[in-house]
């Protein structure tokens, strides 16, 4: 049995992985939906994402990832900075993907919040819940991400802002690294202040102007030029994504329609927003408090090798925000499926697979674990989207929109299809 703690974007890739190579999977949630940070982002396939998602669904991924092609709301989307981005709908998005793991035999357990582990020698043999459930495994995979709890995001942020993570409702954060005994990479515990705030807000379109959403479902985006006075450099620092730490974002109002309206800066003074034409009734879905904040990412991660195994624990992966300073669905999809596979060939006594450098979802990986080494490499995000990774695919020769020959690529170096092939 192999059970994934957390329910996000890695975790829900992870359990379909390891369902997929043949192991039975149960998923645990602590809240009442999956997706996680997922239920408000919805940003697919800009820049680099568009190679790493082709290489993973070449790798087997595609039963998966079809699904969410499949709530699309727009699509070789261009907007500042980026090129030929898919919109999914976070408004359609949680049903379909809970039911493909459902389809796909997968246990998913929601309102379970992990608080605790059992151990056996330097294994793993259980975890308990808040709720007072035991549930036994063969392997673990934590996914439970890096952002909150609310103590984090008011000691380094302005408090909860009252996201979609909703702590305050369903309980904080628990690392299942850190209840297996494992020292964990931590924002301020000798090394560099590497928190961020989440880089978006999202508003409610019926609380804007008709012409304004009307433009925006036809278009896809708006950008609205802000007064010289209201340009938000100082935000743009503080955004877990840096790939949209761009000028163009300090000076503009960009709004994607993800089936909200996403506002891309981390938060934005509401009685402000209210003075701009098309703006003047409008109203926070997530968070609640995009006024003064936003919540706070990257406060614990997991010490893991190249093939996601965490160091110091013989049967726990981790995939996600847990392996590194990784932004994105699509970097948490990748790293799901490495993660789920080699949780399945653990199971079968088979060695886990390293990607090789040579794509652009094995390089991200190592790339980024040689440089969170360095004092310098911690103060980095890494991302396929943009910032110094997106810099480093395009100088090596790895970022293309030739789907034949992503696919070929994969070929070569015997990977083709490999996450569909059974190891149980």
């Amino acid at each position: 049995m192999v059970i994934i703690v957390g329910g996000g974007w890695a975790g829900c890739a992870a359990a379909f992985a390891a369902a997929q190579a043949g192991a039975r999977v149960m998923l645990l949630e602590k809240t009442d939906m999956l997706l996680g940070t997922g239920l408000v982002g919805g940003i697919m396939r800009n820049n680099g994402r568009f190679t790493a998602l082709e290489e993973v669904w070449a790798m087997g991924a595609g039963d998966f990832l079809r699904h969410i092609e499949g709530v699309a709301r727009h699509r070789w989307l261009d907007f500042p900075g980026h090129r030929h981005a898919t919109l999914y709908d976070v408004t359609r998005i949680e049903p379909v993907i809970r039911r493909v793991l459902l389809d796909a035999g997968i246990d998913v357990k929601l309102q379970k919040r992990v608080v605790g582990v059992l151990k056996k020698g330097n294994s793993i043999a259980g975890v308990y819940t808040a709720q007072g459930d035991t549930f036994s495994g063969d392997v673990f995979i934590d996914t439970t991400g890096t952002a909150g709890p609310v103590k984090n995001c008011s000691r380094y942020g302005s408090g909860c802002a009252m996201c979609i993570l909703r702590c305050p409702a369903f309980g904080p954060r628990v690392s299942l690294t850190a209840k297996a005994g494992i020292e964990e990479i931590r924002a301020g515990d000798g090394f560099p202040h590497f928190e961020a705030m989440s880089g978006s807000c999202k508003l409610d379109k019926k609380s804007l102007a008709p012409w304004l959403v009307e433009r925006l479902e036809r278009e896809g985006k708006v950008i609205i030029a802000l007064p010289e006075h209201l340009h938000k450099h100082d935000l743009l620092n503080k955004k877990a994504c840096q790939q949209y730490n761009l000028e163009e974002f300090a000076r503009n109002l960009i709004l994607l329609d993800t089936g909200h309206a996403k506002l891309m800066a981390p938060y934005f003074p509401l009685e402000v927003l209210r003075k701009l034409e098309g703006f003047e009734h409008a109203r926070y879905a997530d968070p609640y408090s995009g006024s003064k904040g936003n919540s706070i990412r990257f406060m614990a991660i997991a010490p893991c090798d190249d093939a996601l195994q965490v160091e110091g624990v013989d049967n726990l992966f981790c995939a996600g925000e847990k392996t590194g300073l990784l932004v994105g669905h699509t970097e948490a999809i990748v790293t799901g499926f490495l993660a789920g596979y080699n949780a399945a060939r653990y199971l079968a006594g088979k060695k886990p697979l390293v990607l090789p450098d040579s794509l652009a979802t094995g390089d991200i990986i190592s790339f980024m674990h040689r440089e969170m080494k360095k004092p310098e490499g911690l103060k980095k995000k890494y991302t396929f989207s943009g910032a110094v990774y997106f810099q480093r695919m395009q100088e090596l020769g790895l970022y293309t929109t030739d789907v034949e020959l992503i696919r070929e690529r994969v070929a070569r170096l015997g990977l083709l299809n490999i996450y569909k092939k059974k190891v149980l």
